[in-house]
């Protein structure tokens, strides 16, 4: 995807290194899914995991909430600009300039709404993090906070997307980066608060359904930034969105994991329901579209 000539999000923070993170293990990715019951959700996408869950955790009883506090490593980086966070290394850039696009393009979908839009902020980490929504490592991979409006992300999960899930290239990046402002969309609509409350009051299988159908929101969501961005993307860009989706469906990761599948844990949805709600949100370019 053709992003050089955006300038980067001056939204950005580096919160330095809170130790202990040590990448991304697929155990880690594991437990989250099936070893907690999550609310509206993480993405396990890793690029998509740990969104849905960190909804819930801003209460205090998610995930985030029960983890222990980042090492006294951690520090956040004074004096630096939005853009000179952005330009510490090309992965940083790239997902900035992902940042300016899906701000730039959702703005414009509220204003003709006739809604204000907020944007977001991205927080590059290290190993672990102090957030709004409490404390989390880099076991969890990208997700969204609503207490602070902030997309968090160690670069280094980009290395796993590619060499674990085998979903390369750029736009398989972006589609990551997309789907955690398609929770920043569904925090602002409000969406997000009201799944929350709903879980609330469910049983474990139907809080998990809820989650599913908030993460493929999001997934189409990343479609429709996408949809509206028809004139930057490039051959085999929505291949490669796709290809991620693919790999990280709960029923693909459940059967490499543990060798079955169980529905009721579901969280995020099968590979085929992430790569419907991708394709739908590209086709239609509505958000309307994307209603559950």
């Amino acid at each position: 995807m053709r992003l050089d000539d955006l300038d980067p999000t001056d939204n950005a923070r580096d919160l330095g290194s809170g130790g202990g993170g040590g990448g991304f293990p697929l155990f880690g990715l594991i437990a989250m899914l099936f070893g907690r019951r999550l609310g509206c959700g993480g993405l396990l996408l890793l690029g998509a995991v740990a969104l849905a869950y960190m909804y819930l955790s801003q209460g205090g009883g998610g995930m985030l909430g029960q983890a222990g506090g980042p090492s006294a490593g951690q520090s956040q980086t004074a004096g630096q600009s939005g853009a000179a966070v952005c330009r510490v290394s090309p992965e940083r850039l790239e997902a900035c300039r992902v940042m300016t696009s899906t701000d730039q393009t959702w703005a414009k979908i509220f204003e003709e709404a006739g809604h204000r839009y907020q944007p977001a902020t991205i927080n590059f980490f290290q190993g672990g993090a102090e957030t709004g929504c409490g404390a989390a490592t880099s076991a969890v991979g990208p997700f969204y906070c609503p207490s602070d409006g902030g997309v968090y992300l160690d670069t280094d999960f980009f290395k796993e997307l590619s060499s674990r899930f085998g979903a390369k290239g750029d736009f398989a990046r972006d589609y990551v980066i997309a789907h955690e402002m398609g929770h920043h969309v569904q925090d602002l609509l409000g969406t997000s608060g009201e799944v929350s409350r709903r879980q609330a009051a469910a049983s474990e299988t139907e809080g998990n359904h809820l989650s599913v159908q908030l993460e493929l929101q999001a997934d189409c969501f990343a479609g429709v930034w996408a949809a509206r961005n028809k004139d930057r993307m490039e051959p085999g860009d929505i291949e490669e969105g796709m290809t991620a989706a693919n790999a990280i469906g709960d029923d693909t990761l459940q059967k490499e994991s543990q060798g079955t599948v169980m529905p009721d844990k579901f969280t995020h949805g099968t590979s085929a329901q992430r790569m419907e709600a991708l394709q739908r949100g590209f086709k239609s370019g509505d958000p309307n579209a994307c209603k559950f």
